[in-house]
């Protein structure tokens, strides 16, 4: 009876640490090729060779992934086009955490006026569709690197804010709380030692999990000719010019693009280990 019930568990620990290695690998893996790009490929991927355009992958080991239509080496770009995409992935999601961490606090903590206004701004910006605002960013304020981040941390303040409002209004209730407030404890000192540290668990799950979401809109975004500059390795950007070569020439938009799916799927399946770890009611695995 015992060993029965015991074998959906030991299944579910199991799958979960399966998780926690792949996400490992996978994140580690391409982080490391990233930040030894410089040594590894010092001109960036970014030296042409029409000599050797398009060479096939695995034909030539100078160029084990091929070269680009610009007989530019496929596997330097890739990695060194990790860096925007990683780069972007990284800050925009840093700055809305902070900005929507803040903001969730004061509004859940104070309620009020400052509540009210801060909520309905949330709720008009949410109604939003993320393309229409990134089309009217981009035009007002042109393209470009920073641009990009900035416009990723605009659109996404809100979901940690949000979260952070939610977790607030339920915690301050708490018997922890009323406890604190009964010894005369500071609201300074209340929510930094008492309803921060209580509300981090879901936070650092969205934002392994906004990591992942934001590297897919960097390259969507380059894609389209709305990102970063086009004369910088990115994938998005790799994907674009390759979707002209893709029967006679598929690696050269196929390498960026799995690129993008193991980033993703490491970044995912990290995010999914993290919710059960920090948030065991939120289990979706019995």
């Amino acid at each position: 009876m015992s060993l029965t019930a015991d074998r959906p568990q030991r299944s579910a620990s199991v799958f979960r640490s399966f998780e926690l290695v792949a996400g490992l690998l996978l994140v580690g893996g391409i982080s490391l090729a990233v930040i030894l790009s410089p040594w590894l490929f010092p001109d960036n991927g970014m030296g042409v060779n029409l000599i050797a355009r398009l060479r096939a992958p695995f034909t030539d080991w100078s160029h084990i992934l091929g070269t680009d239509p610009l007989g530019r080496d496929v596997l330097g770009r890739v990695i060194s086009g990790g860096r925007i995409s990683l780069l972007v992935g990284v800050l925009s999601v840093a700055g809305g955490a902070v900005i929507g961490v803040f903001m969730g606090l004061v509004s859940g903590f104070y309620r009020g006026v400052w509540d009210m206004v801060v909520m309905r701004f949330a709720d008009v910006q949410l109604a939003l569709p993320f393309i229409l605002l990134a089309i009217t960013f981009i035009a007002i304020l042109g393209g470009g690197l920073f641009n990009i981040i900035m416009l990723m941390i605009v659109s996404q303040w809100v979901q940690y804010a949000r979260l952070v409002r939610g977790q607030v209004l339920a915690l301050r209730e708490r018997e922890f709380v009323l406890s604190a407030r009964s010894f005369g404890v500071s609201n300074f000192n209340l929510i930094w030692h008492h309803l921060l540290p209580n509300l981090l668990g879901p936070v650092i799950v969205l934002i392994t999990l906004n990591v992942a979401t934001n590297i897919l809109l960097e390259s969507s975004l380059t894609f389209l000719g709305l990102g970063v500059d086009p004369s910088m390795p990115s994938w998005g950007g790799m994907l674009a010019d390759g979707r002209t070569y893709l029967q006679t020439a598929w690696w050269v938009s196929v390498f960026p693009g799995l690129a993008i799916l193991l980033t993703v799927l490491g970044l995912n399946l990290l995010g999914d280990w993290l919710r059960d770890r920090l948030d065991p009611t939120g289990r979706t695995r019995q």
